[in-house]
């Protein structure tokens, strides 16, 4: 009687390393986006306040407008 073997990897090992590979594609994803937006910060807080207001939002609010949590209907700039 013959036994053969099978070269693949058992299910458990391949899903282990799948997951392994998500979580440093995210963790990757999570670190490029940190930058932009890090580098996006620096820019706006680099123009005067004029400008600032003429795009809409005020120095106190740069970060807010950046990460995406700004709420144009929530605020009135004078």
């Amino acid at each position: 009687m013959t036994t053969m073997y099978s070269a693949a990897e058992s299910p458990a090992r391949s899903s282990m390393m799948s997951g392994l590979l998500r979580l440093l594609r995210m963790s990757g994803d999570a670190l490029a986006t940190y930058w932009v937006r890090r580098e996006a910060i620096k820019t706006l807080r680099q123009l005067d306040d004029r400008t600032l207001r003429d795009i809409g939002i005020s120095r106190c609010q740069i970060e807010t407008a950046v990460t995406g949590d700004f709420d144009i209907e929530l605020v009135r700039i004078r």
